[in-house]
């Protein structure tokens, strides 16, 4: 745990530690820093990878496009990314698509179209 993190850490769990609502919310925000730490990485890595697949020497003869065409560029971003987006709908869940009030707000939305299609009723 880095400085910051304990630090905050020790400053709120005395105030919240009996709080579950607290170490839910905390334990939430970890994994979605995690989350967007792994795809700062998956980013700085693949750009990486193709840059180094520009062959040529960019000072004497150019940049020569050959190494973009080949799959082995691309295979560890997609390979990765499939990993990515599993690690994403695990710290997102469902949220992503449906959140918790998702259904409720869609029998909402149909109750008010029904009753504007009758108003004249």
């Amino acid at each position: 745990m880095g400085r910051f993190r304990r630090r905050m850490y020790d400053e709120y769990s005395q105030e919240f530690s009996s709080d579950e609502r607290f170490n839910i919310a905390y334990r939430k925000v970890k994994r979605i820093k995690g989350f967007y730490s792994h795809l700062r990485i998956y980013i700085i890595i693949n750009a990486i990878i193709i840059v180094a697949s520009l062959n040529g020497d960019f000072f004497t003869k150019g940049i020569h496009l050959n190494g973009l065409s080949e799959w082995h560029t691309y295979s560890t971003a997609f390979y990765w990314g499939i990993g990515l987006f599993f690690h994403g709908m695990s710290v997102f869940g469902r949220d992503l698509f449906f959140s918790d009030d998702w259904e409720q707000r869609k029998i909402d939305e149909y109750m008010k179209k029904e009753t504007a299609n009758n108003k004249w009723e």
